[in-house]
């Protein structure tokens, strides 16, 4: 189990939706700092946050963060880039590589800088983001998100031995910029954040933070045609 009382927290992206809604809830829940970090980091009223500079794709600003949050006891890997939506068959090579390089390349990097930080400071945390589209395939960005994903498992089992504790949070579509564009319904971020930290604070390795994400991983273990009834169609 990871209390967040008097923690130290970390987050990417913080200037985001649910980044913002990460610091707020730390905080909430005790925390003693947070490092609310974005490449150009915003102005926070609350003394306990500390803005970092961070860029997750550069390995120099990756570098400099891990030393100067050294006390990091909580990472919370949130930040991310999305493709727009495109269709794999007509989405540049280019842009498929840059999203890779974010939300995949980028996540690993950060996660192996703060790793001996972490270890330093008695083991702590990492939350991994993920999403329903995890496990459902919509494009580009579906695909980071499952390469994102298998990645968290294999470093949840590499880090036992540090005694770092790797959760990984999927949620469906939530009210955040990156999705401003979508009519769809969307999740108040206040409510996932709560969720996942939550299910940190209870020792669980996966949190499925809304009913979307459960009803997509439940739907794994049917047939191919049960999250993708084009198929069925196609049958017939």
């Amino acid at each position: 189990m990871t209390a967040l009382k008097n923690a130290v927290v970390l987050v990417t992206g913080a200037n985001g939706g649910l980044g913002r809604a990460f610091v707020a809830e730390a905080l909430q829940r005790g925390a003693a700092k947070v490092y609310a970090s974005a490449r150009t980091p915003r102005e926070w009223t609350d003394s306990r946050v500390v803005p970092l500079p961070l860029d997750i794709n550069s390995p120099e600003s990756v570098a400099a963060a891990a030393e100067q949050a050294a006390d990091t006891t909580v990472l919370i890997n949130n930040a991310g880039i999305s493709d727009g939506g495109q269709p794999v068959l007509t989405t540049p090579i280019d842009t498929v590589r840059a999203v890779f390089e974010t939300n995949v390349f980028a996540q690993v990097a950060v996660t192996q800088a703060f790793a001996p930080v972490l270890a330093g400071n008695g083991g702590g945390a990492i939350v991994n983001l993920h999403s329903a589209l995890s496990w459902l395939a919509l494009g580009t960005y579906s695909a980071t998100k499952a390469a994102f994903w298998s990645f968290s498992n294999a470093l949840r089992v590499e880090l036992l031995g540090q005694g770092t504790h790797v959760l990984g949070a999927h949620l469906g579509y939530t009210d955040t910029p990156m999705i401003a564009r979508l009519d769809v319904p969307k999740e108040d971020p206040r409510d996932i954040v709560a969720a996942i930290f939550d299910g940190l604070e209870a020792g669980e390795p996966e949190v499925l933070a809304d009913d979307t994400s459960r009803r997509v991983k439940q739907a794994l273990s049917g047939p191919l045609s049960a999250l993708y009834p084009q198929l069925q169609a196609a049958a017939s």
